[in-house]
């Protein structure tokens, strides 16, 4: 019985990196969609119904971490959005916490090890969504 394949959409407006990890990604065995902007992700998200979407944090235009809040309200329960730069790690785990995203990736993360640590976000329990407090 075929594994469902794990859909990722890659958003980053280096096209060296967005071809590397399409490459990788899809060696690996996920359904790899890119987009090089920040613009239109929300729409994307909407419309390709991706299971992770990992965010180039230094992206022109809007900031990964606000395409992030932009994008989650359109994407469908249970999409995790993963911020994924080359930033120092303790910023970006940082910004990943402030953010609200599901998890980071540092871009120096490659091959195998970039497979393997999407799958198991992509296997993570998702937290709870916050309920207020009743009166």
């Amino acid at each position: 019985m075929p594994e469902t394949k794990i859909r990722v959409l890659i958003v980053d407006d280096d096209q060296d990196q967005l071809s590397l990890a399409e490459r990788t990604l899809s060696t690996f065995g996920f359904d790899v969609r890119t987009h090089r902007s920040s613009l239109g992700v929300s729409n994307l998200v909407r419309t390709t119904l991706p299971d992770l979407v990992l965010l180039d944090v230094n992206i022109p235009a809007l900031s990964g971490d606000k395409v992030l809040t932009l994008a989650r309200g359109q994407a469908p329960k249970g999409t995790k959005f993963i911020l994924y730069s080359a930033s120092d790690e303790a910023q970006l785990r940082a910004l990943a916490r402030a953010s609200g995203a599901d998890g980071y990736i540092c871009k120096s993360v490659q091959g195998e090890a970039l497979a393997q640590r999407l799958e198991a976000l992509h296997l993570k329990p998702a937290a709870p969504e916050s309920v207020p407090a009743a009166r």
